[in-house]
């Protein structure tokens, strides 16, 4: 059983279809813009040594706290830039399980020598924090993470580029140290703090005055060093900076004081991401986002929600489709009424019309059977008269006969019918 017109022109509702074209839109659109700005929506609370971690080996506490006591702070997610040159660059890179040989790592090559290259040659001044301590993230609390000891010396020195870590060793301390810290020339710089597994530089480098003593522990081991002839500078203790150790006020102000060593009086910090993997990448679908594109991409959206405003206004429901050999009474007065279409006598059809519409009022009334044609005409004009027919039968059956175009033949089907209520009383 074939379904009727109307089922099939009711199967889905406009409304409906707006809203769902409506929601896959904007998810779309939603996909496409987490998708490009992805990097920057991350919180980045993942327990690593970085800016955006709030464990113990983040950075994110002595970041907020420089913000707090009036330090311009940014958090770098791309390649510095000359006009930055003033600002002093934090960089906590991470060890690696295996570093690569020295000889293949050149100052350029690497991001952290593309990092440094600037300090090297004396342009901006650089803060290199040394990886400390290896952990492992906490399953039950995001972003916490436990302490499993700290990194071999050779994977913590690994960080920096072979031009730098050529002729420098690293020394701990196993037990734990209450450390001030001291200027080669006796100069005391924060106060006295509690440093677990002291880390200390030395080396030839220091020994032939390749690297210079910025800060030192009471025993003279080098806590900060800076590289001769560049603005490089090398914190060889994480603790001094990280979030366990700014927990306490001595910690805090003792992590201020040795950042305001290399940087300027003034000058903004701005701490590097790029080498954790939260640098902002460009792509062609952020570029079509931002100005100046964006007005043409706006326009673009615009454009397609108007052509498919327009196709959902042309085009109305669905047709039925038809079946290869129709069946049935109605395929029969279609083939019927096709055929006379495409002879072009659909005129010739206003007399014989007329006379079924006779036959049915005369049969309608009770008119004699007994009557010739002629007398049944001038019976049904008598009848019409005495009723108030606005029309005699005789003359619409002459219009029948004079009709000469489809118009002509509607005309006469309309006059028809009225007299055919009128008689029979129809509109009552």
């Amino acid at each position: 059983m074939s379904r009727s017109s109307r089922a099939v022109g009711a199967a889905f509702s406009p409304l409906v279809m707006i809203i769902l074209a409506l929601v896959v839109v904007v998810a779309l659109a939603g996909l496409a813009v987490l998708s490009a700005y992805a990097p920057e929506l991350e919180n980045g609370n993942d327990g690593g040594p970085h800016p955006l971690s709030k464990s113990a080996i983040g950075f994110q506490g002595v970041a907020r706290l420089l913000q707090d006591t009036g330090t311009p702070v940014t958090l770098s997610r791309g390649r510095r830039t000359a006009s930055a040159f003033d600002s002093l660059l934090v960089v906590t890179p991470a060890p690696q399980a295996n570093a690569a040989p020295a000889n293949n790592e050149g100052r350029g090559r690497s991001p952290m020598g593309q990092l440094l290259q600037p300090a090297l040659l004396g342009q901006a001044p650089v803060l290199v924090v040394l990886p400390k301590w290896t952990t492992v993230a906490e399953p039950r609390r995001p972003g916490w993470v436990t302490t499993l000891g700290p990194w071999p010396a050779e994977a913590v020195l690994g960080v920096l580029p072979a031009p730098l870590r050529a002729g420098l060793a690293l020394d701990r301390r196993p037990a734990p140290a209450l450390l001030q810290l001291i200027r080669p020339g006796g100069q005391r710089v924060g106060r006295p703090v509690r440093i677990e597994s002291l880390q200390t530089l030395s080396g030839e480098g220091l020994a032939r005055n390749a690297w210079i003593p910025v800060l030192t522990a009471p025993s003279g081991a080098v806590v900060l060093a800076m590289k001769r002839g560049s603005r490089v500078y090398v914190l060889a203790d994480p603790d001094l900076l990280n979030t366990h150790g700014v927990k306490t006020l001595a910690g805090a102000e003792t992590a201020i004081a040795v950042l305001d060593l290399p940087r300027a009086e003034g000058s903004p910090v701005i701490f590097d991401l790029t080498l954790h993997g939260f640098q902002r990448t460009r792509s062609l679908l952020r570029l079509m986002l931002e100005p100046p594109l964006l007005g043409l991409t706006l326009l673009m959206a615009a454009l397609a929600a108007f052509a498919g405003f327009h196709a959902t206004v042309r085009f109305g429901p669905a047709r039925e489709a038809d079946r290869t050999v129709a069946l049935g009474k109605r395929a029969l007065a279609d083939n019927t009424a096709g055929l006379v279409r495409l002879a072009r006598r659909e005129h010739r059809m206003a007399g014989p019309y007329a006379l079924l519409v006779r036959a049915a009022v005369a049969r309608a009334i009770g008119a004699p059977r007994a009557l010739s044609e002629d007398e049944l005409d001038a019976f049904l004009d008598r009848v019409g008269a005495t009723s108030g027919a606005s029309a005699r039968y005789s003359a619409l059956a002459a219009s029948a006969a004079a009709a000469k175009t489809p118009d002509d033949l509607m005309t006469v089907a309309r006059d028809l019918h009225r007299w055919k209520q009128e008689l029979t009383r129809g509109r009552q």
